[in-house]
């Protein structure tokens, strides 16, 4: 199948969002959607319209020793919510350790703390999505030269 794929990584006050190329390879950041303020649910069905999307991919934040508790409780309710309000089908995706990881990249990157701030849960949502998108590939055994 191809389409895009919108990536989703819900926390308390932000959501992440992230987008696959048409090919489903690739997973770039796009924004992040405030919670807080009005406009979530348009918001979120314009993304869909405006990239195409075809599959939603929701974060999913399982402990360590890889249980659910409240966090993947509210992070499937939002996933229910996502699908009701979009009419798209919901995956979900463990998203450990996701926020850690674009911390250090935007880090590394040299971006100042205010900057950070409002890129770091889109990036999540994109390295969520990029593990989402690489496992597949990888169950379908569509492997790069890299992989071997």
């Amino acid at each position: 199948m191809k389409g895009r794929i919108l990536g989703l990584d819900p926390g308390e006050r932000r959501v992440g969002v992230a987008v696959s190329d048409v090919t489903r390879t690739i997973a770039s950041p796009v924004e992040y959607i405030d919670r807080d303020v009005g406009g979530h649910d348009q918001r979120l069905t314009d993304l869909c319209t405006e990239w195409e999307i075809t599959e939603i991919v929701v974060g999913l934040p399982v402990s360590l020793d890889g249980s659910e508790g409240e966090a993947a409780e509210r992070a499937r309710s939002y996933g229910e919510r996502v699908r009701s309000l979009t009419g798209f089908a919901v995956e979900y995706h463990d998203e450990r350790f996701t926020t850690v990881t674009a911390e250090h990249a935007l880090l590394e990157g040299g971006m100042k703390r205010k900057a950070r701030t409002s890129m770091r849960d889109q990036v999540a949502a994109s390295v969520m999505l990029q593990g989402h998108l690489d496992r597949r590939r990888y169950a379908a055994g569509e492997r790069n030269d890299e992989d071997a």
